[in-house]
């Protein structure tokens, strides 16, 4: 028999927040985290605005010998997975190490240390490059780091699928628990992606939103403006835990996972087959993995890129996939907010799932002026709405065709 899995401990580093009380609250709020770019001088490029981490403080999470060893994207993947075992009660202990393992994805891992230490050999030669480039940018390095600070020595690896990376990552996680390879795995993803590769790459794909003028507007899923997505960069970790070992230490407990569906479209690097059929196939999966029908679940948290193919498609995928019920579902984006977080996204939308469920309000989609015919279900737009969830899934899509939904459900004994 499967054993249960229940989400017990959060953690976030978002453009809206450093720490999961703020994003939520900013979330709530309608908060937009773009700005100008100040990480690199951006007067040269076609896209000058991102959706920026501000104000983390590294040193509050490792000592500076370590954060100097550190990308930025393994600096926020361990800062939310402190927060993310303070919050479950795990910090000093209480699970077995060898029971314990970490799967954190990344869609790009360490860019920003691969362009400063590719600066360094081009300025200065190969002798200079930093020793701890290798470790410093490569993908792994933020599940290996966040098992070394826990002493976690359970499964530990990252997962690599574009920005469906940290939904793979939390799935895989719940397969462990499930199938008794672990009890309890910390897991999610991070992203630092705000470089000049980064956003000088995304943005001549035309991917990006060029609303240099208007920041703050520029991530606008569903809407009829849309124009493409906003970079945004951080980390969101959530602790799983097998129930019993849950309830044996008394543990709070914010809900249960309880599907996972993953899928490919095996169809073209960057764009989606009509409807969003692959993730279709992603959603219907995470429903029978958890027994459920259509009409069980309230809350949608979509892919929602702002992107002109992905918004109506997604859409499209999700009336045939509910049907009939399809009218009765809140659907919204926090990219709307938080900006695309790349490989990080999965892991904040699964984090706001949870917390919809949990405090019984649906988190907006922002910058709704001018509904678009072809999104034409409830999109939840500008406004919070208050409304009981007993079921959330979360989409999560990447370039390459990989799609992921997320299924988690208010906890009853």
């Amino acid at each position: 028999m499967q054993r249960r899995v229940v989400v017990t401990g959060l953690g976030a580093v978002t453009p809206v927040g450093n720490d999961v009380a703020t994003t939520w609250r900013a979330l709530l709020a309608g908060t937009s985290g773009a700005g100008p770019i100040t990480k690199f001088d951006p007067e040269r490029f076609r896209v000058r605005f991102a959706c920026e981490v501000k104000g983390f403080d590294a040193l509050s999470y490792m000592d500076r010998k370590e954060a100097k060893r550190a990308d930025v994207y393994t600096q926020y993947a361990l800062a939310a997975s402190v927060q993310a075992m303070r919050d479950a009660g795990l910090s000093e202990g209480g699970f077995v190490p060898e029971e314990t393992g970490v799967i954190i994805g990344s869609g790009i891992g360490g860019i920003q240390s691969f362009e400063e230490q590719h600066h360094v050999y081009v300025e200065r030669g190969p002798s200079k490059i930093s020793p701890f480039f290798i470790p410093m940018f490569i993908g792994d390095m933020a599940a290996g780091i966040v098992s070394m600070r826990f002493g976690a020595k359970g499964p530990n690896y990252a997962t690599v699928s574009a920005c469906a990376s940290s939904a793979h990552a939390i799935g895989d996680a719940y397969r462990a628990i499930q199938y008794g390879d672990a009890d309890v795995m910390i897991t999610g993803g991070s992203e630092a992606a705000v470089t000049p590769m980064s956003i000088g790459g995304f943005g001549n794909m035309t991917a990006l939103s060029e609303r240099n003028d208007d920041p703050a507007t520029a991530s606008r899923p569903f809407d009829k403006g849309r124009d493409g997505f906003v970079m945004g960069e951080g980390a969101g970790v959530v602790i799983l835990e097998e129930l019993e070992h849950a309830r044996r230490r008394g543990a709070r407990i914010y809900g249960e996972i309880v599907g996972y569906g993953s899928t490919g479209d095996a169809y073209h690097i960057t764009g989606q087959p009509e409807d969003h059929e692959g993730l279709q196939r992603a959603m219907r999966r995470a429903l029978r993995d958890a027994g459920l029908g259509p009409g069980d679940v309230q809350y949608v948290n979509a892919h929602g890129t702002s992107t002109p193919l992905n918004d109506p498609n997604e859409i499209r995928g999700i009336r045939k996939v509910f049907g009939e019920f399809a009218d009765q579902l809140n659907v919204s984006s926090t990219k709307s907010m938080t900006g695309h977080m790349l490989g990080a996204a999965g892991g904040v939308e699964f984090i706001a799932s949870t917390l919809a469920i949990v405090h019984g309000i649906v988190p907006p989609t922002i910058n709704q002026i001018e509904a678009d015919p072809e999104c034409d279900l409830n999109v939840t737009p500008n406004t919070p709405v208050e409304r009981r969830i007993d079921v959330a899934i979360s989409n999560s899509s990447g370039f390459g065709g990989h799609n992921v939904t997320l299924a988690v459900r208010r906890f009853e004994e």
